[in-house]
């Protein structure tokens, strides 16, 4: 097969590159340019992580300011310019994986080329991709199409995407939450463990990279996807605050033995030798991360302040514990369900989720929704999953009926994806409304979305059902005339 030849987004996708790397700016401007430099774009995959983080902080932050508006935004261009770029910029990092050179396609030669695909003039998401691999990149081929890949759609769906705006995939599959899943998925089969890893030898040592964004002093799962380590959990040095939430749990030194601590030296040689051992024996692993149901909810309970009157030292001195184990689980690049710990560590978790249990108990519903996220998630202390499950959702329910905004737009989540609950619309947009009464910002916007799509509906009927009306006296005014006609 002879070589494609260069198409104009090949020429901008190599031109958008140069520019950022010698730091001259894109015409037209691009957004969040010098945060984009902060991610450290080293054409690594662990990048990818750290530009979700990234889109996740642009997100939060639009909708606290009241600026995330989709159409507003695709209008902009700047925010264009940064969406472009930064799908560019993941064709150019899964091409390398696949060690092909990208080749971009506009809409133009997308129709020209795939005329099977079903792609929407008016979806701005579908308007490029890039050709990653050259094994299936004939036309004529079955699977032509699976060397394609429509770069802008995860980063539209981690920018734009809920439960009331599905994305769909041009090519009929569902859209990934982020680049760094979407660009994961579609690793080869056999692949260079060098390539693999999300980090280099050389990278093991390093102290964990800076938090992009420094606007919150305790990071959720979403804020700690760019610090990527494979170091097993006792590896972990001990922090004072660790230490501390575990004396007042264990209550005895016996019970649950602290974090292992080193010094500086020892500790970084067993990294260093932790990761050559996975560099050698780890399989390729695709990653399944923690559903942005929960994801999302975690964030909130630390952004979204809702006043507790009791349960507050439990609470805190359980989450000291929990967020420890959630940002050693948001390093791994493997599902939840195969990280594993050590039986001591699991004590202190199961000692943790006692006092979450008893700050539940006395009313605190932040302790609620976190109890009921690790019960759905299978991790809480029912044993059987079905009495795990319906334990979630009731203390979900619990928590929503003392009018706690988080509680109420996660439960109007569950009633939309029929997760825990049969899937009942009504009911979802119920909660949804009373979260939106609460303050919760993205709700509220919804909402706000929601009526406007419906008062579009009701005006569009109306202009028929007027359409429809004039159309018949029309037709009765044509038939008198005629009868007139005929008369005369």
């Amino acid at each position: 097969m002879s070589a494609s030849p260069l198409t104009p987004l090949d020429y901008i996708a190599a031109g958008y590159w140069q520019d950022f790397l010698a730091g001259r700016p894109v015409a037209g401007g691009m957004a969040y340019e010098a945060e984009l430099h902060h991610c450290r774009l080293d054409e690594s995959l662990a990048s990818l992580q750290r530009i979700d983080t990234l889109l996740s902080q642009i997100r939060r932050d639009m909708m606290k300011s009241g600026t995330w508006d989709e159409a507003a935004l695709l209008a902009d261009e700047r925010y264009r310019n940064f969406m472009v770029f930064l799908a560019f910029y993941a064709g150019r990092v899964l091409a390398q994986q696949w060690q092909y050179t990208p080749h971009w396609f506009g809409e133009f030669e997308l129709r020209k080329r795939y005329p099977a695909l079903p792609l929407l003039t008016d979806d701005f998401y579908q308007h490029m991709a890039v050709v990653y691999r050259n094994d299936v990149e004939d036309t004529d081929k079955p699977n032509a199409t699976d060397s394609l890949f429509f770069a802008l759609e995860p980063i539209g769906l981690r920018l734009f995407g809920h439960i009331d705006r599905p994305f769909q995939s041009v090519q009929g599959s569902q859209v990934a939450s982020g680049l760094y899943q979407a660009v994961s998925a579609r690793l080869p089969n056999a692949i260079d463990s060098h390539h693999a890893l999300p980090i280099a030898t050389e990278h093991a040592t390093k102290e964990v990279t800076e938090i992009i964004v420094p606007q919150h002093s305790r990071q959720s799962i979403q804020t700690n996807t760019d610090a990527v380590n494979h170091t097993s959990y006792n590896e972990l040095q001990t922090t004072p605050e660790i230490v501390q939430a575990d004396t007042l749990l264990a209550k005895t030194a016996s019970s649950t033995a602290p974090l292992e601590t080193a010094s500086v030296a020892s500790s970084q040689a067993a990294l260093k030798e932790a990761a050559l051992k996975e560099i050698e024996i780890k399989p390729t692993i695709k990653p399944a991360p923690t559903p942005e149901l929960f994801s999302q909810l975690l964030i909130e309970l630390d952004e979204i302040e809702v006043p507790q009157t009791a349960g507050k030292t439990e609470y805190e001195q359980a989450c000291k514990v929990l967020d420890q184990f959630e940002q050693h689980i948001a390093k791994q690049d493997k599902p939840r369900a195969q990280v594993t710990f050590s039986q001591q560590h699991l004590a202190a978790k199961q000692q943790a989720l006692a006092k979450l249990q008893d700050a539940a108990h006395a009313g605190n519903s932040a302790a609620m929704l976190r109890l009921a996220m690790y019960e759905l998630l299978g991790e809480g202390a029912n044993a059987d999953k079905v009495a795990g499950m319906e334990s979630g959702v009731e203390w979900v329910k619990q928590a929503a009926s003392k009018d706690d905004s988080r509680a109420q737009r996660l439960l109007s989540k569950l009633y939309y994806q029929g997760f825990g609950v049969p899937q009942d619309m009504t009911n979802g947009k119920y909660w949804l409304e009373q979260a939106a009464k609460n303050g919760h910002a993205e709700a509220a916007i919804l909402m706000s979305q929601w009526q406007q799509a419906q008062t579009l509906i009701s005006t569009q009927k109306q202009e028929q059902h007027s359409l429809k009306r004039y159309q018949l006296l029309f037709a009765v005014i044509i038939v008198i005339a005629i009868l007139i006609f005929i008369i005369v």
